[in-house]
C-alpha cells in the first residue's frame, strides 16, 4: 500500500475558503500600502548565500535554509571535511551557493544596490512574498510563511517612521484586531550597554533581553552571564529593565538614567519625535516604550517596532525598524532605510481565533446556474457572460444530474443564489432565481437579474 503523502513540518496547505481569507488579509494590507504611495516589487525565492549570511546575527544564520548545488555537488570536496563529524561552515560553503530568503529586507537591500541607477530616492516599496526559516515549528511559528513589507530608503527623516506607524494603525483598524505598538531605539540599547560598562557586548545584550517576555528575567540573566557579561554589568542592567509607568514616564526615567550617554539621549529624542508625530497623525493604536525590545537583529540602528495582538496569545504580528547601514554591506554606504513587516500567517491565526472575517471575505460565487441539458446550458452561458461583464461572479454546474445533487453542491459551497433556466424561462427570456438562504424564488428578466444580484 502506498504511503500517504505529507508536507514538511512547519508548512501548511490552504483550502479555497482559507485562501479567500488570506487574500482578504493581503488585499487589505496591499490597499493601505498603495494608499500611502508605496510601489510593489518582487525578488527571487532564493538568494546567494553571500547575500544572506552575516546579516541576521549568529542565530539568524543558523536558521537559513541552504540549497545544495545542483549536479555532482560532492566533486572537489575535501574528504576530511566529509568525515569530520558535525557539518561545519566551511563544508556548507563548498556544498551550497544559494539559500532560501530568511526575510524580505535583506533581499530588498540587495535589490536597491543592484538597481540603484534605475531608482529615484527616496524609494518607497512594498513586497508580499513567502520567506523560510529553519525554526522549530510551534503555535504561531512556521518554517514557511508570508511577510508583507513596506520600506523607505534614501531618507533620514523620522516622518518615515511616523508614516509606518500610521500604516500599522490603519491595517489593524480595517482588520478589526486590537493591538499595541511597542517601540524602542537601538541607540537607547547602545546607551544602556555603555552605562553598564559593556559597550562591546551590545549584540549579546540585545539577543538576550529580546527574549525577556518568553523566558523571564532569571533566564535572561543566565544567558547574559553565559555570553560573557560580568555579574556587575548584569546587576546594573536590572533596574533599567524594570522601568515602568506610562510611556512618557518611562522616557523621563530613561533620560535621567542615560544622561551621561550622548548616544542614549539621541535615541530618546528620536523616540519622542516618533511618538509625538504618531499622535499628531491621528494614530489611535496604543504606542508604548519597551526597553527590552531588540528584535535580535544586527541591522537595526534606530527605531525598533513590534506589534502585539491584545486579544490572542501569539508572538509579534508586525515588526520592523530603521537600518541605516544595511546597504553598506553590499558596497553602497550612506543609504538610510526604515521598514515594517506584517506577519500574514500570524494575522491569519488571530483573525481565525477571533472570527473577525466579514462574510464577503469567503464569498466566491454569487450565483450558480443549474444544468438541465445542452440547450439550457447554452442559454445559461449567454446569461452568465452578461453577469460576469457586470462584475457578478457566476458559474454553471458542469453536469446535467439530479437537481438534489446540484442544490447540495451549491449549499456546500455556500453559494447564496441558484439560477434556474428551463424551457419556460428560455421561451420567455427570463431566469428563475432561488435564494438559498430563505428559499424564496422569483422570475426575473436578465436586466432585473443583474440588478438584483448587484445589490445582494
Amino acid at each position: 500500500m502506498a504511503q500517504k503523502p505529507s508536507i514538511p513540518k512547519g508548512t501548511r496547505d490552504f483550502s479555497p475558503i482559507e485562501m479567500a481569507r488570506r487574500n482578504y488579509i493581503f488585499d487589505t494590507i496591499r490597499n493601505v500600502f498603495a494608499l500611502s504611495g508605496f510601489k510593489q516589487i518582487e525578488t527571487p525565492a532564493m538568494e546567494t548565500l553571500s547575500t544572506l549570511m552575516g546579516k541576521y546575527g549568529e542565530e539568524g544564520d543558523k536558521l537559513l535554509f541552504k540549497i545544495l548545488d545542483s549536479g555532482n555537488y560532492l566533486s572537489g570536496i575535501d574528504c576530511e571535511l566529509l568525515t569530520a563529524g558535525e557539518p561545519c561552515g566551511k563544508l556548507t560553503s563548498q556544498l551550497c551557493e544559494k539559500g532560501l530568503r530568511y526575510d524580505l529586507t535583506v533581499p530588498f537591500a540587495r535589490y536597491v544596490v543592484q538597481h540603484r541607477a534605475d531608482l529615484q530616492l527616496p524609494f518607497k516599496r512594498f513586497q508580499i512574498q513567502p520567506v523560510w526559516r529553519a525554526d522549530r515549528p510551534q503555535k504561531g511559528r512556521y518554517r514557511e510563511f508570508y511577510q508583507c513589507d513596506a520600506d523607505v530608503v534614501g531618507s533620514d527623516s523620522l516622518l518615515c517612521e511616523i508614516e509606518l506607524l500610521s500604516i500599522i494603525d490603519e491595517v489593524f483598524k480595517r482588520l478589526g484586531i486590537r493591538t499595541v505598538i511597542k517601540l524602542n531605539n537601538r541607540k537607547i540599547l547602545a546607551g544602556i550597554a555603555e552605562l553598564i560598562g559593556a559597550p562591546d557586548k551590545i549584540v549579546d545584550i540585545t539577543v538576550a533581553i529580546d527574549k525577556l517576555d518568553k523566558i523571564g528575567i532569571d533566564n535572561v540573566n543566565t544567558e547574559l552571564l553565559e555570553r560573557g557579561l560580568s555579574e556587575q554589568s548584569v546587576k546594573a542592567l536590572q533596574p533599567i529593565l524594570a522601568i515602568d509607568g506610562t510611556t512618557k514616564e518611562r522616557l523621563l526615567k530613561l533620560r535621567e538614567v542615560l544622561a551621561s550617554s550622548e548616544t542614549g539621549i539621541k535615541g530618546i529624542e528620536e523616540l519622542e519625535t516618533v511618538i509625538n508625530g504618531a499622535e499628531s497623525f491621528g494614530v489611535e493604536t496604543q504606542v508604548e516604550l519597551d526597553v527590552s525590545l531588540a528584535r535580535g537583529l544586527n541591522y537595526y540602528t534606530g527605531t525598533i517596532i513590534e506589534v502585539k495582538a491584545l486579544d490572542v496569545q501569539i508572538g509579534s504580528i508586525t515588526g520592523g525598524g530603521r537600518y541605516d547601514n544595511l546597504t553598506g554591506v553590499f558596497g553602497m554606504p550612506g543609504v538610510s532605510g526604515v521598514g515594517i513587516s506584517f506577519g500574514a500567517d500570524r494575522i491569519y491565526d488571530v483573525l481565525n481565533a477571533l472570527n473577525l472575517y466579514p462574510e464577503t471575505a469567503t464569498a466566491v460565487t454569487t450565483v450558480m446556474f443549474a444544468n438541465f441539458g445542452h440547450e439550457e446550458a447554452m442559454y445559461s452561458l449567454s446569461v452568465i457572460k452578461k453577469l460576469r461583464d457586470a462584475g457578478i461572479s457566476a458559474e454553471i454546474y458542469p453536469d446535467a444530474v439530479k437537481m438534489k445533487k446540484q442544490m447540495a453542491y451549491a449549499d456546500t459551497q455556500k453559494v447564496p443564489f441558484v439560477a434556474i433556466a428551463g424551457t419556460e424561462e428560455m421561451e420567455a427570456g427570463t431566469i428563475t432565481l432561488k435564494n438559498m438562504i430563505d428559499g424564496t424564488q422569483q422570475n426575473l428578466s436578465i436586466a432585473e437579474l443583474i440588478n438584483t444580484l448587484a445589490i445582494s
